[in-house]
Parts: C-alpha cells; sequence; structure tokens
C-alpha cells in the first residue's frame, strides 16, 4: 500500500542543493517543519517548560495508578504490621501519636520519594522488561538503608521484625500490584490499541519492514508502525504489498501530523548520514515526539547490550551468549534434583497412564526415537506413546497433509493418535518420561526441542540450536508449540540459546504453568 506525495525533502537524506531559499535566505534543511520555520538550534525556549506536552500520554494515567497503589501497599504493610505484632510500637514507647504518624505518614511517603529517585516511574521502563521491577527492589534496600539509618541517627530502638515485616511486606504488594497494572495494560494494548505508541518507520523497506515483523510480534510492547518512510525512493517499493502505508520524499515531521505519530523510529542505515539523526533529535526537541533507533541488531536481549560513548560516540557492545560458567553448572544441577524428585512424586501418575495406553492399544508403553542432542551427539529420546504401533508406516501416505512447513511432521487430526494419546498431547502429560532424559544428562528441563536424528543434518543457522541441551520445555512452547512456522520455531530456540539466563530458565518455566494449562498449540 503506497501513497504518492508531493517532492519536499527527504528525510534522513540530504536534499541535493536548491536555489530556493527560506525567508532567511538559506536553503530548507531535511527534517524541517515547511510549514513554520523551526528552531535554528533546537534548544528549548524555557528552562522550566516544554515548547510543547510529549504527544505520547498513555503513561500519565498509568503512573498515576501506580503511584496510588504503590501508596496503598505501603499502608497495607504498615496496617498489617502494627496489628499483627505485638511490639511494633517499640522505640515509641508513651508516643503514639509519633509511632501513628511515622507508620501511616512518614513510611508510606518515604516509600514514593525512594521509588521516585529510584526511577521506578520513569516512563521508558513501564510496561515492559524487568527493569522496572529490578528498580522497586532497589528502592526497597534504599528504604530498609534509610530507616536503620534514622534509626541508629535518632538512638530509637526499633524492632527488627517489624522493620524486616513492613519493609518486605510492602515490597510484595507493590511487585504484585505492578505485575497487575502491566497485565492489565498488556490485555488493552492487545485488544484495543490505546497505552500504545504510534511509530513512523523511516529507512529503506526491507529495513523498515524487518523492525516492523519484530514490533508487531508482541502486542504487548505496545508499539503500533502506523506508516513508513522510504529513504531510498518509491522504485523500492514498486509491486511491493506492505502491510502499512508507505512513503516517499515526505518531510517526517510534517508526516507525523498527519498520521497521528507520536514516534520516530529510524532503521538501520538510515542512520547512518553523518550529522542528520543529530539534527533530526534537534528538530524533535519541544515537539513531544519520541525519537528510537533500531540497528541493524536482531534477537539480542537487553542485558547483552550495553552503551559505551566515546567521545561523543554511542558504540553498541554487544556482549558473547553466555554457554558456560558457574550459572550452566546451577542450571544441570537444577535439572538432575527436579527430574530425580519429580520423578519419585510422579510415580503413581505415570502408572496410571501406562495403564491407560495398555488398555486404549496394545503395544509398548513408552516410544523411543533417535533424537539429535548437545553439540550434535544423539540419544533415545523417552516418550509415552500416544499412536498406533504402526504409525511410522502410516506416515509417508499422510506426507501431504503435513501441517507444518519444516523438518517436523504435524497433523491438527492426526488419525494415527488413538484417544487417550491425543488426551496425553493435549495435556503434555506424554512428555513427562523425559524427565529421566534429563536425570541421565541428555536434556535439560528448558531448551530447544530435541530434533529427530533421520531428518538429515542440521546445518547453518539450525545447527547453531545444538550448542545447549535440548529441553523439555523452551521458547518455542510457550510462543505457540505446533502454530508456529518453522523459521519462527528456530528463531525463538536461537533467540533462547543467544540469550540464556537463569532467570529466563525460570520466566519459561512458568509460562509453560499456563500454555499446558489452556492447551494452546498442543496437538
Amino acid at each position: 500500500m503506497r501513497e504518492d506525495t508531493g517532492e519536499v525533502t527527504t528525510s534522513l537524506q540530504r536534499p541535493a542543493p536548491s536555489t530556493s531559499k527560506s525567508r532567511s535566505g538559506m536553503p530548507y534543511d531535511s527534517f524541517e517543519w515547511q510549514q513554520e520555520p523551526p528552531p535554528s538550534n533546537g534548544v528549548p525556549r524555557s528552562a522550566w517548560t516544554r515548547q510543547h506536552r510529549r504527544l505520547s500520554r498513555w503513561h500519565r494515567p498509568y503512573t498515576a495508578i501506580l503511584v496510588f497503589t504503590d501508596l496503598i501497599s505501603a499502608l497495607f504493610a504498615s496496617y498489617l504490621a502494627v496489628t499483627f505484632i505485638e511490639k511494633a510500637n517499640s522505640g515509641f514507647q508513651n508516643r503514639e501519636e509519633i509511632f501513628y504518624l511515622v507508620a501511616f505518614i512518614g513510611l508510606p511517603l518515604g516509600w514514593l520519594v525512594i521509588l521516585w529517585g529510584n526511577g521506578s516511574y520513569d516512563r521508558r521502563c513501564l510496561g515492559l522488561g524487568s527493569e522496572e521491577y529490578k528498580r522497586v527492589v532497589r528502592a526497597f534496600v534504599a528504604v530498609v538503608a534509610a530507616v536503620s539509618l534514622l534509626a541508629f541517627g535518632t538512638k530509637t530502638e526499633l524492632s527488627r521484625v517489624t522493620i524486616a515485616y513492613v519493609t518486605i511486606m510492602a515490597l510484595v504488594f507493590i511487585l504484585f500490584c505492578r505485575v497487575s497494572a502491566r497485565q492489565i495494560l498488556h490485555v488493552a494494548r492487545r485488544k484495543t490499541g490505546h497505552g500504545a505508541h504510534r511509530m513512523i518507520l523511516v529507512g529503506t523497506l526491507p529495513e523498515a519492514l524487518e523492525v516492523y515483523t519484530a514490533v508487531t510480534r508482541s502486542p504487548a510492547a505496545g508499539l503500533i508502525p502506523v506508516a513508513i518512510h522510504i529513504t531510498d525512493g518509491y522504485a523500492a517499493a514498486r509491486g511491493i504489498e506492505t502491510p502499512v502505508p508507505v512513503y516517499a520524499g515526505r518531510d517526517v515531521l510534517t508526516l507525523v501530523r498527519e498520521v497521528g505519530a507520536d514516534t520516530i523510529a529510524v532503521c538501520g542505515s538510515a542512520s547512518s548520514e553523518p550529522g542528520e539523526l543529530r539534527r533530526l533529535a534537534w528538530q524533535l526537541e519541544g515537539t513531544g515526539v519520541d525519537l528510537v533507533v533500531a540497528p541493524q541488531l536482531t534477537d539480542i536481549a537487553g542485558p547483552r547490550v550495553h552503551i559505551r560513548p566515546i567521545e561523543g560516540l554511542p558504540l553498541l557492545h554487544v556482549e558473547e551468549p553466555t554457554l558456560s560458567g558457574p550459572g550452566w553448572l546451577v542450571k544441570n544441577l537444577i535439572d538432575r534434583v527436579v527430574a530425580f524428585f519429580g520423578l519419585l512424586f510422579l510415580s503413581p501418575i505415570l502408572a496410571v497412564i501406562a495403564i491407560g495406553i495398555r488398555l486404549s492399544d496394545p503395544g509398548p508403553v513408552f516410544f523411543r526415537q533417535p533424537r539429535v542432542g548437545h553439540e550434535g551427539r544423539t540419544f533415545r529420546v523417552w516418550k509415552f506413546r500416544t499412536m498406533y504401533v504402526d504409525a511410522e508406516e502410516r506416515k509417508a501416505s499422510l506426507e501431504e497433509l503435513n501441517d507444518s512447513d519444516g523438518m517436523l511432521f504435524k497433523m491438527k487430526n492426526d488419525p494415527r493418535i488413538f484417544a487417550f494419546g491425543s488426551k496425553l498431547r493435549n495435556t503434555s502429560l506424554d512428555e513427562l518420561p523425559q524427565l529421566i532424559n534429563v536425570l541421565k544428562g541428555e536434556m535439560s528441563l528448558v531448551g530447544p526441542r530435541p530434533l529427530p536424528a533421520d531428518d538429515g543434518d542440521y546445518l547453518g543457522d539450525v545447527r547453531r540450536r545444538l550448542l545447549v541441551r535440548p529441553g523439555i520445555t523452551g521458547l518455542w512452547q510457550v510462543s505457540g508449540r505446533s502454530d508456529l512456522s518453522w523459521d519462527e520455531a528456530v528463531r525463538l530456540d536461537l533467540y533462547y540459546v543467544d540469550n540464556w539466563s537463569l532467570t529466563y530458565d525460570l520466566g519459561i518455566l512458568w509460562r509453560t504453568v499456563g500454555v499446558v494449562l489452556k492447551q494452546k498449540g498442543a496437538y
């Protein structure tokens, strides 16, 4: 979908010299408002106020809600401490008025001030990622330190149990309210589009479409591309269908007004013109429009990326993936311990499932198949059998009905699956015997899915997934399972390999519970 427009300067691409002059006697530069001459250097006109309010305002009511819930959380924690701890007023005997003033006014307000000082209300960390929660935890540490310091300075003998109780409970309540508020925000973004940023993507068409695909994978992120402004002319977009209107030869700031955007995303090489990106930033000062830069670096998690300014040049430093060290030793230990106790406590359920399989179809209880594991080593995976014993012989006649576009064979209504086996697949109970593989060190609780060894060699990008042990669950499983295309499944597996961490594993395990209960993509 393309929009024909008039010939105005192309943003992020310096125009050819022109004889036309502005009223000041100088030619228009890129990023200028054509309707009114912009300020010469982009410096705000007032040291105290913006010339224009920020166009994206969703964070204002959201921040107000967070301030209110944080205050209520701190008040409720103080109320519980006063109610249930007998010596809560230790250090304030015969000074009940001061005690209640500190407990119900001073401490809650102190929480708000320290939360604000730690940047937990900064709009850039709200709604996505773990940075918001990290700042709340840092505020908790600061509150404990401040209370301890004040008690020491005033020689007040406070109850240590009370301090620990009231601060920890406040932290728990604040985090719970913030997680709940974020979930509501994500639902609103997915269902209605409210609370989101409307973006214009600036760059070449392939770069802009790549960024479009990346940001639209997660509606909860709140980034909605509404237009693409290409810097390489309409010839590059001729005959190509695009999900949003494509513009060329337009002043970007004028385009922001026309399409109702509040954010400009500069994609890839569009930011390589010397000085152009800086001039755009100058022109955006005071307009309320956000500027983001999307480099040609995708599927890299935040903890691996660091910005190191050198003489005014922001260098994007990318750390190597952490695929060894103490973290991996802890992961392996957790795998073995959980697998051992899991098999021990789940043995009655495993026995019932085994009886159900034998009653449904005569044959072996377990399905054993060679799979490719860590560093290309093959092993035999353990699964409960969910298909008739002649399933492999019947597979050749069903190849044309394959719902998968990659190396795996998948059918939503596979006739080779018997009734009880279908229930096992829908609830993922057929995967439980893989705890044996985990206990033996052939698999992990979390990792890429083990692929069949008889499907050929895994070369190129796919082979990189063999750098880690395959897992019972993984990013692929919690992101759509069998509903995903092969390319998307490989992308998710590679993302996991490149960005692994223990906390990431715990998050995937938590998400697995919800996916299994919803039976999403299981067939």
